[in-house]
């Protein structure tokens, strides 16, 4: 073979070897867009801006028993991260849950609503403010029972650890959201 036709040979080659490459990311791509739901979205580290950046936020009503201090303490905490709190002592909270789709598994204390999502339990204020940023297509969050270093179930300025908050959908499909 001719050393024109052995470098033809060669670029022809190297191009075909090129484009296998590219197919094989582009598929391992979509593959990995494919199986997301199934991966957790974030990592706590990863959370959205502090406080100190917040825009302007909506307001979040909140549902909780009467004799609940937890519950208060977390609507504290949300008043310090730039939420404003409207609160609704209950006696029946489980009208209210079932009302807005949350199901037995996903439970905790309080219920919220903002912005057409619902906050189930002591999910953190980042948490809330990456679901209003991004808008994915669940229901809401969930902090599921009532996670002992979560805010209003710590002392305050200790950093949530050991839960997962999860996000729902309208049957009740859970994935985890941020891992603490």
């Amino acid at each position: 073979m001719s050393k024109t036709k052995r470098d033809t040979a060669g670029k022809r080659g190297s191009r075909i070897f090129s484009f296998s490459l590219i197919a094989l990311a582009v598929v391992a791509g979509l593959v990995a867009a494919m199986w997301s739901w199934m991966e957790p979205v974030d990592e706590a580290h990863a959370s959205g801006p502090s406080a100190a950046q917040t825009e302007q936020l909506p307001e979040i009503t909140v549902y909780k028993s009467p004799t609940c201090g937890c519950c208060t303490d977390w609507e504290v905490y949300l008043e310090k991260e730039g939420f404003k709190v409207i609160s609704h002592k209950r006696s029946n909270m489980d009208s209210i849950k079932k009302e807005l789709g949350v199901k037995s598994h996903l439970a905790s204390c309080h219920t919220g609503v903002i912005d057409g999502y619902v906050i189930e339990g002591h999910v953190p204020a980042d948490d809330i403010r990456r679901l209003l940023r991004d808008r994915p297509k669940v229901a809401g969050l969930t902090a599921p029972g009532m996670p002992q270093h979560s805010p209003g179930m710590q002392p305050p300025g200790e950093q949530p650890r050991g839960y997962n908050v999860l996000m729902f959908d309208k049957e009740g499909r859970t994935r985890v959201y941020t891992r603490y």
